[in-house]
Protein backbone atom coordinates (compact mmCIF):
# COMPACT_ATOMS: atom_id res chain seq x y z
CA UNK A 1 0.00 0.00 0.00
CA UNK A 2 1.36 3.41 -0.91
CA UNK A 3 0.68 6.32 1.42
CA UNK A 4 0.01 8.83 -1.35
CA UNK A 5 -2.69 6.64 -2.90
CA UNK A 6 -4.26 5.66 0.41
CA UNK A 7 -5.95 8.89 1.34
CA UNK A 8 -6.66 12.32 -0.09
CA UNK A 9 -5.19 13.81 3.10
CA UNK A 10 -1.94 11.86 2.91
CA UNK A 11 -0.24 14.59 0.91
CA UNK A 12 -0.79 16.98 3.81
CA UNK A 13 1.35 14.93 6.20
CA UNK A 14 4.67 16.39 7.24
CA UNK A 15 7.91 14.44 7.09
CA UNK A 16 7.92 14.02 10.87
CA UNK A 17 4.39 12.59 10.75
CA UNK A 18 5.51 10.13 8.08
CA UNK A 19 8.42 9.14 10.30
CA UNK A 20 6.03 8.33 13.09
CA UNK A 21 3.71 6.32 10.82
CA UNK A 22 6.72 4.41 9.50
CA UNK A 23 7.72 3.68 13.09
CA UNK A 24 4.27 2.21 13.72
CA UNK A 25 4.78 -0.02 10.67
CA UNK A 26 8.16 -1.16 11.98
CA UNK A 27 7.14 -1.65 15.61
CA UNK A 28 4.05 -3.66 14.80
CA UNK A 29 5.69 -5.72 12.04
CA UNK A 30 8.68 -6.78 14.13
CA UNK A 31 7.28 -6.98 17.65
CA UNK A 32 3.63 -7.69 16.87
CA UNK A 33 2.32 -4.99 19.18
CA UNK A 34 2.24 -1.24 19.86
CA UNK A 35 1.27 0.97 22.76
CA UNK A 36 0.49 4.64 22.50
CA UNK A 37 3.29 5.19 25.03
CA UNK A 38 5.75 3.72 22.49
CA UNK A 39 5.14 6.70 20.22
CA UNK A 40 5.30 9.15 23.10
CA UNK A 41 8.66 7.89 24.35
CA UNK A 42 10.23 7.33 20.92
CA UNK A 43 9.43 10.79 19.54
CA UNK A 44 8.92 12.84 22.70
CA UNK A 45 5.37 13.78 21.77
CA UNK A 46 2.32 14.41 23.91
CA UNK A 47 -0.44 11.85 24.44
CA UNK A 48 -2.83 13.78 22.22
CA UNK A 49 -0.33 13.82 19.34
CA UNK A 50 0.26 10.07 19.68
CA UNK A 51 -3.49 9.49 19.58
CA UNK A 52 -3.77 11.56 16.39
CA UNK A 53 -0.96 9.52 14.78
CA UNK A 54 -2.71 6.26 15.60
CA UNK A 55 -6.00 7.58 14.25
CA UNK A 56 -4.26 8.68 11.04
CA UNK A 57 -2.50 5.33 10.70
CA UNK A 58 -5.70 3.36 11.16
CA UNK A 59 -7.40 5.55 8.60
CA UNK A 60 -4.70 4.81 6.03
CA UNK A 61 -4.43 1.09 6.88
CA UNK A 62 -7.66 0.02 8.61
CA UNK A 63 -6.81 -3.67 8.43
CA UNK A 64 -3.36 -3.52 10.03
CA UNK A 65 -4.11 -3.22 13.76
CA UNK A 66 -6.35 -4.98 16.25
CA UNK A 67 -7.00 -3.28 19.57
CA UNK A 68 -6.70 -5.43 22.69
CA UNK A 69 -8.85 -3.62 25.26
CA UNK A 70 -7.74 -5.78 28.20
CA UNK A 71 -4.05 -5.17 27.55
CA UNK A 72 -4.60 -1.63 26.25
CA UNK A 73 -2.42 -2.11 23.20
CA UNK A 74 -2.63 -2.73 19.48
CA UNK A 75 -1.60 -6.07 18.01
CA UNK A 76 -0.76 -7.09 14.47
CA UNK A 77 -3.59 -8.23 12.22
CA UNK A 78 -3.35 -11.28 10.00
CA UNK A 79 -4.06 -8.86 7.13
CA UNK A 80 -1.13 -6.60 8.02
CA UNK A 81 0.61 -4.87 5.09
CA UNK A 82 3.12 -2.07 5.81
CA UNK A 83 2.12 1.37 4.58
CA UNK A 84 5.68 1.93 3.45
CA UNK A 85 7.73 -0.78 1.70
CA UNK A 86 10.37 -2.07 4.12
CA UNK A 87 13.69 -2.90 2.48
CA UNK A 88 15.28 -6.02 3.93
CA UNK A 89 18.73 -4.49 4.38
CA UNK A 90 17.32 -1.45 6.19
CA UNK A 91 15.15 -3.64 8.39
CA UNK A 92 18.15 -5.78 9.34
CA UNK A 93 20.09 -2.63 10.22
CA UNK A 94 17.19 -1.45 12.38
CA UNK A 95 17.05 -4.77 14.18
CA UNK A 96 20.81 -4.77 14.72
CA UNK A 97 21.25 -1.10 15.68
CA UNK A 98 17.78 0.09 16.71
CA UNK A 99 15.22 2.09 14.78
CA UNK A 100 16.20 5.70 14.60
CA UNK A 101 17.78 6.60 11.27
CA UNK A 102 14.55 8.02 9.91
CA UNK A 103 12.56 7.31 6.78
CA UNK A 104 13.78 8.75 3.50
CA UNK A 105 11.08 9.41 0.92
CA UNK A 106 11.98 10.27 -2.67
CA UNK A 107 15.39 11.59 -1.60
CA UNK A 108 18.40 10.34 -3.55
CA UNK A 109 21.82 9.57 -2.06
CA UNK A 110 23.89 12.65 -1.50
CA UNK A 111 27.20 10.97 -2.48
CA UNK A 112 27.95 7.75 -4.40
CA UNK A 113 28.08 4.73 -2.12
CA UNK A 114 28.31 1.01 -2.67
CA UNK A 115 29.29 -2.17 -0.89
CA UNK A 116 29.33 -5.95 -0.93
CA UNK A 117 25.76 -6.81 0.03
CA UNK A 118 24.42 -10.18 1.11
CA UNK A 119 24.28 -12.58 -1.82
CA UNK A 120 20.84 -13.78 -0.73
CA UNK A 121 19.07 -11.63 1.91
CA UNK A 122 16.69 -13.67 4.06
CA UNK A 123 12.94 -13.34 3.39
CA UNK A 124 11.53 -10.34 5.23
CA UNK A 125 8.38 -12.21 6.33
CA UNK A 126 10.50 -14.97 7.88
CA UNK A 127 12.59 -12.41 9.74
CA UNK A 128 9.47 -10.67 11.03
CA UNK A 129 7.88 -13.93 12.22
CA UNK A 130 11.06 -14.89 14.06
CA UNK A 131 11.41 -11.41 15.56
CA UNK A 132 7.85 -11.53 16.87
CA UNK A 133 8.44 -14.96 18.36
CA UNK A 134 11.57 -13.69 20.13
CA UNK A 135 9.70 -10.66 21.45
CA UNK A 136 6.77 -12.75 22.67
CA UNK A 137 8.89 -15.67 23.92
CA UNK A 138 7.19 -18.23 21.68
CA UNK A 139 8.43 -21.52 20.28
CA UNK A 140 8.32 -22.20 16.54
CA UNK A 141 7.91 -25.35 14.49
CA UNK A 142 10.22 -25.04 11.50
CA UNK A 143 11.13 -27.09 8.46
CA UNK A 144 14.89 -26.80 8.22
CA UNK A 145 17.52 -27.92 5.74
CA UNK A 146 20.54 -28.88 7.82
CA UNK A 147 24.03 -29.12 6.38
CA UNK A 148 24.75 -32.22 8.46
CA UNK A 149 21.43 -34.10 8.52
CA UNK A 150 19.28 -32.80 5.66
CA UNK A 151 15.67 -31.71 5.88
CA UNK A 152 13.67 -32.16 9.07
CA UNK A 153 10.87 -30.61 11.10
CA UNK A 154 11.80 -29.50 14.57
CA UNK A 155 10.63 -27.28 17.40
CA UNK A 156 12.93 -24.42 18.32
CA UNK A 157 12.78 -21.49 20.71
CA UNK A 158 14.20 -18.44 18.87
CA UNK A 159 16.24 -16.21 21.15
CA UNK A 160 18.32 -13.74 19.12
CA UNK A 161 19.29 -12.77 15.58
CA UNK A 162 22.93 -13.06 14.52
CA UNK A 163 24.62 -11.37 11.56
CA UNK A 164 27.86 -13.15 10.65
CA UNK A 165 28.66 -10.78 7.79
CA UNK A 166 27.65 -13.24 5.08
CA UNK A 167 24.38 -14.72 6.34
CA UNK A 168 21.80 -14.14 9.05
CA UNK A 169 21.17 -16.79 11.69
CA UNK A 170 18.70 -17.17 14.49
CA UNK A 171 20.14 -18.26 17.82
CA UNK A 172 17.67 -20.76 19.24
CA UNK A 173 17.14 -23.64 21.61
CA UNK A 174 16.80 -26.82 19.55
CA UNK A 175 14.36 -29.15 21.26
CA UNK A 176 15.24 -32.00 18.94
CA UNK A 177 18.84 -32.10 20.15
CA UNK A 178 18.30 -30.43 23.55
CA UNK A 179 20.90 -27.75 22.97
CA UNK A 180 21.40 -24.17 21.86
CA UNK A 181 22.52 -23.58 18.29
CA UNK A 182 22.39 -21.32 15.25
CA UNK A 183 20.01 -21.80 12.33
CA UNK A 184 20.61 -20.15 8.96
CA UNK A 185 17.42 -18.21 8.24
CA UNK A 186 17.54 -18.94 4.51
CA UNK A 187 17.42 -22.68 5.24
CA UNK A 188 14.03 -22.35 6.96
CA UNK A 189 11.41 -23.24 4.35
CA UNK A 190 8.36 -22.96 6.62
CA UNK A 191 7.56 -21.97 10.18
CA UNK A 192 4.60 -21.68 12.50
CA UNK A 193 3.99 -21.11 16.18
CA UNK A 194 4.45 -24.27 18.27
CA UNK A 195 1.83 -25.02 20.90
CA UNK A 196 4.18 -25.41 23.84
CA UNK A 197 5.30 -23.08 26.61
CA UNK A 198 8.94 -22.04 26.89
CA UNK A 199 10.82 -23.53 29.84
CA UNK A 200 13.47 -21.67 31.83
CA UNK A 201 16.25 -23.88 30.46
CA UNK A 202 15.27 -22.84 26.92
CA UNK A 203 15.74 -19.10 27.43
CA UNK A 204 18.65 -16.84 26.55
CA UNK A 205 19.55 -16.58 30.23
CA UNK A 206 20.36 -20.32 30.17
CA UNK A 207 22.53 -20.10 27.03
CA UNK A 208 26.05 -20.27 28.44
CA UNK A 209 27.79 -19.66 25.12
CA UNK A 210 25.70 -16.55 24.46
CA UNK A 211 26.28 -15.08 27.91
CA UNK A 212 30.00 -15.86 28.05
CA UNK A 213 32.18 -12.95 26.92
CA UNK A 214 35.73 -13.71 25.82
CA UNK A 215 38.66 -11.43 25.06
CA UNK A 216 40.43 -11.82 21.73
CA UNK A 217 43.96 -10.42 21.54
CA UNK A 218 44.56 -9.69 17.86
CA UNK A 219 48.00 -8.74 16.55
CA UNK A 220 49.40 -8.05 13.10
CA UNK A 221 50.28 -11.34 11.42
CA UNK A 222 54.00 -12.01 12.10
CA UNK A 223 54.48 -12.98 8.44
CA UNK A 224 53.86 -9.45 7.14
CA UNK A 225 56.79 -7.21 6.28
CA UNK A 226 55.05 -3.88 6.89
CA UNK A 227 52.93 -4.20 10.04
CA UNK A 228 52.36 -0.45 10.35
CA UNK A 229 49.91 -0.59 7.41
CA UNK A 230 47.71 -3.11 9.23
CA UNK A 231 48.01 -1.22 12.50
CA UNK A 232 46.64 1.81 10.64
CA UNK A 233 43.81 -0.27 9.15
CA UNK A 234 42.50 -1.33 12.54
CA UNK A 235 43.71 1.49 14.77
CA UNK A 236 46.06 -0.82 16.67
CA UNK A 237 48.08 0.91 19.40
CA UNK A 238 50.56 -0.83 21.64
CA UNK A 239 50.75 -3.76 19.25
CA UNK A 240 47.48 -5.43 20.31
CA UNK A 241 43.84 -4.96 19.34
CA UNK A 242 41.68 -6.24 22.18
CA UNK A 243 38.11 -7.21 21.32
CA UNK A 244 35.42 -8.69 23.56
CA UNK A 245 32.83 -10.91 21.89
CA UNK A 246 30.25 -13.47 22.87
CA UNK A 247 31.51 -17.04 22.75
CA UNK A 248 28.50 -17.91 20.58
CA UNK A 249 29.62 -15.52 17.82
CA UNK A 250 33.40 -15.64 18.26
CA UNK A 251 33.89 -18.06 15.36
CA UNK A 252 31.84 -15.90 13.01
CA UNK A 253 33.84 -12.82 14.01
CA UNK A 254 37.17 -14.55 13.39
CA UNK A 255 36.03 -15.65 9.93
CA UNK A 256 34.67 -12.22 9.06
CA UNK A 257 37.90 -10.55 10.13
CA UNK A 258 40.09 -13.21 8.43
CA UNK A 259 42.04 -13.88 11.62
CA UNK A 260 44.67 -16.62 11.55
CA UNK A 261 43.77 -18.86 14.50
CA UNK A 262 46.49 -21.46 13.92
CA UNK A 263 48.87 -22.07 16.83
CA UNK A 264 51.96 -21.05 14.87
CA UNK A 265 50.44 -18.37 12.59
CA UNK A 266 50.90 -20.72 9.63
CA UNK A 267 48.21 -19.34 7.30
CA UNK A 268 48.93 -17.01 4.39
CA UNK A 269 49.62 -13.56 5.90
CA UNK A 270 48.51 -11.80 2.71
CA UNK A 271 45.03 -13.22 3.21
CA UNK A 272 44.99 -13.17 7.00
CA UNK A 273 46.37 -9.85 8.19
CA UNK A 274 45.69 -10.58 11.86
CA UNK A 275 46.69 -13.42 14.16
CA UNK A 276 44.94 -14.52 17.35
CA UNK A 277 47.68 -14.33 19.96
CA UNK A 278 45.75 -15.85 22.87
CA UNK A 279 44.38 -18.93 21.14
CA UNK A 280 43.79 -20.64 24.47
CA UNK A 281 40.79 -18.35 25.05
CA UNK A 282 38.87 -20.46 22.53
CA UNK A 283 39.01 -23.57 24.73
CA UNK A 284 35.41 -24.60 25.36
CA UNK A 285 34.05 -22.15 22.81
CA UNK A 286 31.73 -24.09 20.51
CA UNK A 287 32.03 -21.68 17.59
CA UNK A 288 35.85 -21.85 17.67
CA UNK A 289 35.86 -24.59 15.05
CA UNK A 290 34.92 -21.94 12.48
CA UNK A 291 38.07 -19.92 13.12
CA UNK A 292 40.54 -20.02 10.17
CA UNK A 293 43.32 -22.46 11.00
CA UNK A 294 41.90 -23.41 14.38
CA UNK A 295 42.67 -27.10 15.03
CA UNK A 296 39.45 -29.07 14.97
CA UNK A 297 38.97 -31.98 17.30
CA UNK A 298 38.04 -35.35 15.84
CA UNK A 299 34.29 -35.87 15.96
CA UNK A 300 33.45 -32.18 16.25
CA UNK A 301 29.92 -31.55 15.05
CA UNK A 302 29.44 -29.53 11.87
CA UNK A 303 27.47 -26.28 12.12
CA UNK A 304 23.70 -26.57 11.86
Amino acid sequence: MNLESSSADASLLTQTQRERLAYIDYKVFFSGELRRADLESRFGIAQAAATRDLTCYRGLAPGNLVYDASAKLYTISDRFAPIYPIATERALAWLRQGYGDGLTLCIGRQIPTDGADLLAPPPIDTIATIARAIHRRLALKIRYQSLSSGASVRDVVPLALVDNGMRWHVRAYDRKNSRFGDFVINRISSLETANASVAAEETLAADGQWNQLIQLDLVVHPGLSHPKAIEADYGITGGVLTVRVRAAVAGYALVRWNVDCSPNHSLDPHRHHLWLRNQEVLNGVESAMLGPGYPRKVGTDAPL
